[in-house]
């Protein structure tokens, strides 16, 4: 398979996972035309890339200028992002630069993986795979967040979040699964109410 035919397989992977992430999505062509989210997604995908191309830095961080102007979304070129991401209603995201986020991630607006400090060197955080960040969300410094967590709406975690663990509060608590039992799969971010919005 080619690069580019690969490339937009990921693009359609992010349209999908806002089609179906989104109760309100009517069409594909809705999203791909009116969800700035998407946009956001999609222009990071390019500013990474450029990022990666020896001598493209400055106009990686351009096209994320840009783009944060257009959207009200801010995603570092230097952040790595998993496959299936949604951001949704977007404005006031933020992703640092060291910033690691899985597949499958829901990040609601008003989001932001910041650093602690102004040192060089991993200051972002590092999210799993399935993971939810509700509105307003501030996951701070180079903290680990585990697969299939939460993190509730307004939380400031400035710690480490086990695998399938809740996060609340500020600073965030942690609330941990009870017993071992596995959580079903979400089919959609509505089922996750009750601790992110």
């Amino acid at each position: 398979m080619s690069r580019l035919r690969r490339f937009v397989e990921v693009l359609d992977e992010d349209l999908d996972a806002a089609r179906h992430g989104d109760p309100a999505a009517r069409s594909r062509l809705e999203v791909a035309l009116t969800y700035p989210g998407v946009h956001a997604i999609w222009a990071y995908r390019v500013a990474h890339h450029l990022w990666n191309t020896p001598g493209a830095r400055f106009p990686a961080r351009l096209l994320s200028q840009l783009t944060r102007a257009a959207t009200g979304v801010e995603i570092h070129p230097g952040a790595v992002l998993g496959r299936r991401l949604f951001i949704d209603h977007g404005m006031g995201v933020v992703v640092g630069e060291t910033a690691v986020v899985g597949d499958d991630v829901v990040l609601f607006h008003g989001a932001t993986l910041g650093g602690r400090t102004m040192t060089k060197g991993k200051r972002h955080p590092t999210l799993g795979d399935r993971i939810v960040v509700g509105a307003g969300a501030k996951i701070l410094g180079p903290v680990w967040i585990g697969d299939d967590a939460q993190v509730g709406a307004n939380a400031v975690v400035l710690k480490d979040v086990p695998v399938g663990a809740v996060a609340v509060g500020v600073p965030a608590r942690v609330r941990l699964p009870k017993g071992d039992v596995p959580r079903p799969p979400v089919e959609d971010a509505s089922q996750l109410i009750e601790y992110v919005i």
